[in-house]
């Protein structure tokens, strides 16, 4: 345990460097950037993270220490809220990056963070349970509660943010990249290859969970392909469709009829690509269509208990795969949007934006 002068002076760094002003980067210029990993650029990246992590990492740590409904207080958020202390820490403590050596050595340093923070979601959904269960359930929730959706939203793009810039930064040191690829920057990234994989990712889970799942069709250009990190599309797709088979799988599991499959066209627009997940699994009412972007609503009638350290992939439980996914897909500028019709089913359109000259600071 730190002893309390130790204790002050961490509360002091961190209070400094999380007033500091973030700087932002845009996509145009990681992929810019990127194409040219020469030693001298992946050291010039190491010394701007080295700056730049610090400040977003300690804004995120003094953010989880002042929660309202005493949120800050269960035992998730304060073992999130440590991950964020000891990865401040790691690189405040470590020495400025001077030579290949230096940057190499900082390279495994975030990478080891990157995996300290993998959990930080379902820990996250793990605290807000515990909220929730103090509070009698969602009925009982009191006036002024959706602050802390608020506050989950920006904690999560920040953290969207953070690991994109470790990730590219790690990615760069690929020996043997594969062509058109910069870090994470799938320049000529196919949808239908990603739906194609994601819906076999899901329905992989569907029959773990169920014993059978519904088809997924997969409609659109074979040959089409855009700039955009692969990572986050597989993420949302793997979300919307695990989504949609667990509401045709329920609906249709005590049914004589064939459970009809689910859809998914891809779109190539001017401005946008979009693809859009179509279910007959029942529809959401109207009623809940304004919560399902919350993280404090889950349609599973009994959400998965994490204190269990059950680490898999379950169909539904946590309440947060939507929400976090129209955080993804707006992190490049673009959006998520549901449009249900209660009694038949539900259409999920993924907005995707053209990443390719976006000069736009990311958050």
């Amino acid at each position: 345990m730190a002893s309390e002068p130790v204790a002050r002076a961490v509360a002091e760094e961190l209070a400094r460097w999380g007033g500091m002003r973030q700087t932002g980067v845009s996509l145009r210029y990681m992929t810019e950037f990127g194409a040219r990993p020469t030693h001298r650029n992946l050291l010039l990246s190491a010394q701007f993270l080295h700056k730049e992590l610090p400040i977003r990492i300690a804004r995120r740590a003094l953010d989880l220490d002042s929660l309202p409904f005493g949120l800050s207080k269960k035992p998730a958020v304060l073992k999130v809220r440590d991950w964020y202390l000891d990865s401040f820490r790691d690189i405040r403590y470590f020495p400025e990056v001077r030579s290949q050596e230096d940057e190499l050595a900082f390279t495994q340093m975030i990478k080891m963070i990157r995996v300290r923070h993998a959990n930080v979601v379902p820990t996250m959904a793990l605290g807000v349970q515990q909220l929730k269960k103090d509070m009698g359930g969602t009925k009982a929730f009191p006036s002024g509660i959706e602050e802390i959706h608020q506050f989950l939203d920006r904690f999560y793009m920040s953290r969207i943010g953070i690991r994109m810039l470790i990730g590219q930064h790690v990615a760069l040191h690929d020996p043997d990249p594969e062509p058109g690829v910069i870090g994470l920057i799938n320049t000529r990234l196919s949808p239908m290859q990603v739906a194609r994989l994601a819906s076999e990712d899901a329905r992989a889970i569907c029959m773990r969970e169920y014993g059978s799942a519904p088809d997924v069709d997969i409609y659109g250009d074979p040959d089409f392909t855009f700039p955009y990190v692969i990572t986050h599309l597989h993420l949302m797709m793997f979300e919307l469709v695990k989504n949609s088979l667990r509401a045709v799988q329920e609906r249709f599991m005590d049914s004589d009829k064939h459970a009809p499959p689910v859809r998914i066209i891809v779109a190539d627009g001017a401005e946008d690509v979009t693809i859009k997940i179509s279910d007959e699994g029942g529809g959401i009412p109207r009623s809940g269509l304004p919560r399902i972007f919350t993280y404090l609503y889950s349609t599973a009638e009994h959400p998965p208990d994490l204190d269990g350290h059950n680490e898999g992939v379950t169909m539904a439980g946590y309440g947060c795969g939507l929400p976090i996914s129209r955080l993804y897909a707006r992190y490049f500028g673009g959006d998520l949007q549901i449009i249900s019709m209660e009694g038949y089913g539900t259409d999920a359109y993924l907005h995707l934006s053209r990443l390719g000259d976006s000069e736009e600071p990311l958050p």
